[in-house]
């Protein structure tokens, strides 16, 4: 790979025809994987040893310890009946299309069997979104908190738990008026118990925190932040809109209501609610990538680095199944488990 970062036509697929043209089969989403998950060659997730060798399987044999693993073993894609093609032409559109994709619009442009699939194939993508170690916003940040879905009538201050989700937004301020990076999460009320760790796990500490004046904000300075506080009250009592202090905050929160709103038509349950956030936030972020098929790169270079994620960790109260349905022969199988030529696109020189 290139020292200043992938390269547009040799690392990822710059059209969708380019995509069609590089992953036609199974095999050739396999050696893209290979290449993803170990750039260097081979290693063993066993014991890490970097010698192995390719069986007459697909899989390999390590040459240490001897353990047998795959190129999709260990990440979403493991144990997977849907075929890979099926998976990158998924992650294709789920990256590429600019507002993504409703697992409804996901089923019938794919020709998925049911809508289940669709569902689990897009919020196996969304779980892999928050990259580990991701860095926190600095610099001057403003942070406050939003009903998804609208405040409720009779809510104290609009902040009191009611049926609607309340969740904390975080967004950077950059010169003159622009907006850096955001974040969003799910908050179980607006009090300091559940507002500092908030603030500090997403923001790093020294940079200027910019707040209204409630009381569950108080006492970020003590965790090395400089809180900037203004107070909506005193901006009502000056005849100046309120909104107007912390218009950052404002704007993120109300292009994640129209997200969700359009995208999703708002049928986004509580207990899923943190996934979606995390795809707008994602998506946010890399708002200004001149290339979407950088971020279909990022997203296939994250699952393969993400350990997999059952179905039944994804649905609510999971219950075991009496009698599993058997899988269709030959689904899920490429065609062939003979490597590619070596001379792919995305082959480094």
């Amino acid at each position: 790979m290139s020292s200043t970062g992938p390269v547009a036509g040799r690392h990822y697929p710059r059209s969708a025809g380019e995509f069609g043209a590089w992953f036609s089969t199974d095999a050739d989403c396999l050696d893209y994987l290979e290449w993803l998950r170990w750039p260097e060659g081979f290693v063993c997730p066993h014991c890490g040893h970097r010698v192995g060798w390719r069986m007459a399987d697909g899989r390999f044999c390590c040459g240490a310890c001897d353990g047998r693993t795959s190129v999709t073993a260990g990440t979403i894609f493991d144990k997977t009946r849907t075929p890979l093609t099926v998976w990158f032409m998924a992650c294709w559109l789920f990256a590429t299309q600019k507002d993504g994709v409703s697992a409804q619009s996901l089923q019938r442009a794919l020709a998925i069997g049911s809508y289940q699939t669709a569902w689990a194939m897009l919020h196996r993508f969304r779980s892999v979104l928050v990259r580990p170690g991701r860095e926190r916003l600095n610099g001057t940040v403003e942070v406050d908190e939003t009903f998804i879905g609208g405040e409720e009538p009779g809510l104290r201050g609009g902040r009191a738990k009611g049926k609607k989700s309340l969740v904390g937004v975080a967004v950077e301020g950059t010169a003159p008026k622009g907006l850096g990076r955001c974040r969003v999460a799910s908050l179980d009320d607006a009090s300091a118990a559940s507002l500092h760790p908030f603030v500090a796990a997403h923001v790093e500490p020294g940079a200027i925190v910019i707040t209204d004046a409630w009381p569950g904000y108080s006492g970020i300075d003590e965790l090395g932040y400089r809180r900037d506080t203004r107070s909506q009250r005193a901006a009502r009592l000056r005849g100046d809109d309120p909104f107007a202090l912390l218009p950052a905050v404002h704007r993120v929160a109300s292009l994640a209501k129209r997200w969700l709103l359009g995208t999703h038509q708002g049928s986004v349950d509580n207990a899923h609610l943190q996934s979606y956030l995390d795809e707008f936030v994602f998506r946010f972020n890399r708002r200004t990538s001149r290339s979407r098929g950088m971020v279909f790169y990022r997203v296939l270079e994250l699952t393969v680095a993400h350990e997999p994620v059952r179905y039944r960790d994804l649905i609510l109260n999971p219950e075991p199944k009496k009698n599993p349905p058997a899988g269709r022969a030959g689904w899920g199988h490429p065609p062939s488990l003979e490597r590619p030529p070596a001379n792919r696109p995305w082959r480094a020189a």
